[in-house]
């Protein structure tokens, strides 16, 4: 048989979405329920699955073999058991992986779940630290499950790790900077701009039933700063932050065509038709920080691979962590920040929740409901690290002309980091900043203010502003400025 066989066309044919607000629950809780609502929704193929792939917990207690524990809870026999490296991408490049698998006659049947009980988590200790709980919680009778996926090996340089740019709420404003002075606004002018682009996304949460916030907000609502929408870092609110403090989970069964067929369930298919993964060079590195390389590289090959463009896809869900990967992930496949498509199946991070590295397979469950009932194509852009690892799919209510693609982007990956800039973790002299913030605290003071800048010899320096200067940098923007640097790590005056 080809790998272009139609019946192994791989299809998503069972769906599950689970939310706690009140009980406490474990990631495994979350994933069992959403798992048994997959079930339901697709009688017949639990005995036929070969694979369960769990996708990492990054701020809840999991322990290390969260899928053998769900596969027992739900008495599945013999089948592989697997958790992924970390990463938001990683739900798209499982399915990505699965799909091919499947295509290639390697495997009848996957779930594929995730989940995250952060709230769960801090109800029952308020002090509880999320990093350092993702790896607690499971049996010590367990032994641990392999780990597959993608490493977050170099989303970073040495440079953003001494000058303490290692945040993601810290990273994110700093590509929202350059953004901004490309569009010659000031970071209030920028504010209310980003109020305007994430209105919408609240329209969508507010009818999204597993969405964690279900108020349909005005652009003010969101851009300006209140007792209860703090500034958090130039020119980002807290209502502009991805909101990890939620219970939600998720379930997806990816089967052949052939095994749907024979289970009567052919009318509810959902046929992933292509997927594409780039990486981007760290954040001082790259030349442009309002920009993806490694985003247009993978999108232009999906879209190539199947003769379409953006104006094809009917549903779209962008990666929405923080307003800077919107506008960025937009701008990479020429797609208007206010396209009448909108951008988001879920209501975006902010709003729908953000559950860690498992917020894309949400959005492929919302996607794939979403061309279930309306049909089409639709397109998912899935984000790790800091705008760093991206995986993208196309699905559509159809099954994809010539089959499943699973698409090999070396070639651009190489190109993408034989383009970055040389970094250093130590500089003394004059540069041209391209990004920065204002991080406050949450008492409204100036706790640091961070740029990453260009030395007069092309070398990229990560640099903190000199105590003295902190309270005089509330509301600015340097982009353009020219500053001293000294020292390592660096610190720099103006």
């Amino acid at each position: 048989m080809s790998r272009s066989d139609p019946e192994r066309t791989p299809v998503l044919v069972g769906l599950g979405q689970s939310i706690e607000r009140r009980e406490l629950v474990t990631v495994v809780d979350l994933t069992e329920r959403a798992a048994r609502a997959a079930f339901a929704d697709a009688p017949g193929l639990s005995s036929r699955i070969d694979r369960v792939t769990t996708v990492a917990a990054i701020f809840s207690p999991c322990g290390k073999a969260p899928s053998t524990e769900l596969a027992s809870r739900l008495r599945l026999s013999g089948v592989r058991c697997e958790t992924t490296t970390a990463g938001g991408n990683t739900p798209q490049w499982v399915v990505t992986r699965a799909a091919a698998e499947i295509a290639a006659g390697l495997l009848r049947a996957t779930l594929v779940v995730g989940a995250e009980a952060t709230r769960s988590m801090r109800a029952a200790n308020p002090d509880a630290d999320f990093l350092a709980a993702s790896r607690a919680g499971g049996s010590e009778a367990i032994e641990p499950e392999p780990v597959v996926g993608p490493s977050m090996h170099g989303v970073l340089t040495g440079a953003e790790v001494a000058a303490g740019l290692m945040r993601p709420a810290d990273v994110y404003p700093v590509f929202d900077s350059a953004l901004a002075a490309a569009a010659s606004r000031s970071p209030a002018e920028h504010r209310k701009y980003l109020g305007l682009l994430l209105a919408p996304f609240t329209r969508v949460a507010a009818g999204n039933p597993y969405a964690w916030f279900r108020d349909a907000l005005v652009p003010a609502d969101i851009s300006e700063p209140s007792e209860s929408n703090r500034l958090t870092a130039e020119p980002y609110t807290k209502r502009m932050n991805s909101f990890p403090n939620v219970d939600q989970g998720s379930a997806l069964l990816l089967t052949s065509l052939q095994l749907a067929r024979e289970a009567g369930l052919t009318g509810q298919c959902v046929f992933p038709w292509a997927g594409a993964t780039n990486t981007d060079v760290a954040p001082a590195a790259r030349r442009e920080l309002g920009d993806s390389p490694a985003i247009r590289a993978a999108a232009s090959a999906l879209f190539s691979a199947l003769s379409l463009g953006i104006d094809d896809v009917d549903r779209i869900d962008l990666y929405s962590c923080f307003p800077s990967a919107v506008e960025i992930g937009a701008k990479a496949i020429g797609l208007a920040t206010d396209d009448a498509r909108g951008l988001t199946v879920t209501g975006g991070m902010p709003f729908f929740g953000g559950p860690g590295n498992n917020y894309s397979s949400h959005a492929i469950v919302s996607l794939a409901m979403h061309l279930r009932e309306s049909r089409g194509l639709g397109y998912v852009a899935a984000n790790g690290g800091f705008l760093s690892k991206h995986s993208l799919g196309i699905y559509g209510s159809e099954p994809p002309p010539g089959g499943f693609r699973s698409l090999d982007t070396a070639r651009e990956q190489a190109e993408i980091d034989a383009r970055a800039l040389p970094v250093t973790t130590e500089a003394w002299g004059d540069a041209t900043v391209v990004g920065g913030t204002v991080v406050y605290g949450r008492d409204g003071s100036v706790a640091a203010a961070p740029v990453i800048a260009t030395l007069d010899d092309g070398r990229r320096v990560v640099a903190m502003a000199e105590p003295a200067l902190l309270s005089g940098l509330s509301g600015r923007s340097l982009v353009g400025s020219r500053v001293s640097v000294a020292g390592s790590p660096p610190v720099y005056e103006l």
